[in-house]
């Protein structure tokens, strides 16, 4: 009897390794639109910045970033950055432009009014595994009756929050092909305040702010790279030099 269990145990583990392949087909995802992600982009970081600080920021926090870092490395006065700055401290002041980027939403309410916390987003784009999933996430909301916020994410299904830019890219639906069955093409049902093209830069300035956030030394690696690579290059000529000094009696 034990040795028919352990052979019904090994058969059901290799026919589950042997559907998971079919399964995994089955929920592909969709392809991820391209970002053309540009850090170096100071004025797209800047919008970045503002529409983070008025559309994303009452819930998710960027905890690990500073105010004034951001100001500095964008190219802004603290009187610039000052306007993005909503929260308080405890003796009820607006933060300083030296405070870390967190916001005023209390983790037991947020899991209360969406069922849980919103995630802080500072790593989002490098856990995404960079900034072309956060653009299609962007772009990728849909009009869906049967989810609580009444929208879905075709990069994110049964993503559980609102369409927070509606008001900016108006409500998309979903088309159908000829068998009634759901495509990857989404069209503007109800326009908002921006057309497709000022709706798609304000998702690449968006995306580039959240990518530079995730790693802002990416703005000046390249200039410390360069550094780098010319002090080896006259460690090198010095190293070669020393070499036919400590050699020339010998040959």
């Amino acid at each position: 009897m034990k040795l028919n269990s352990f052979k019904l145990l090994l058969a059901a583990a290799f026919l589950s390794l042997a559907v998971a392949p079919a399964a995994y087909s089955a929920a592909e995802k969709e392809p991820n639109l391209d970002a053309n992600v540009d850090v170096s982009d100071k004025v797209s970081l800047a919008r970045g910045a503002k529409y983070y600080a008025n559309f994303c920021m009452g819930c998710h926090s960027l905890e690990f970033s500073r105010y004034n870092r951001v100001a500095t490395d964008l190219g802004l006065t603290e009187a610039d950055i000052k306007p993005l700055i909503f929260t308080r401290d405890d003796d009820d002041n607006i933060h300083k432009p030296g405070a870390l980027m967190v916001n005023a939403l209390r983790t037991k309410d947020a899991i209360r009014w969406f069922g849980i916390a919103p995630p802080d987003l500072t790593v989002i784009a490098r856990s995404r595994g960079g900034g072309d999933w956060l653009y299609s996430y962007f772009k990728g909301f849909y009009k869906d009756d049967s989810r609580p916020f009444g929208v879905n994410n075709l990069y994110f299904p049964n993503v559980g929050m609102p369409h927070v830019l509606q008001e900016l890219q108006g409500l998309q639906q979903r088309e159908v092909d000829a068998d009634g069955n759901p495509t990857s093409t989404l069209t503007i049902l109800e326009p908002g305040k921006l057309s497709v093209g000022e709706y798609d830069q304000v998702a690449k300035d968006l995306t580039n702010f959240l990518v530079y956030v995730g790693e802002p030394a990416q703005l000046h690696r390249t200039f410390y790279g360069i550094l780098t690579l010319l002090f080896l290059l006259v460690l090198l000529v010095l190293s070669y030099l020393l070499k036919k000094e400590f050699w020339k009696d010998i040959h």
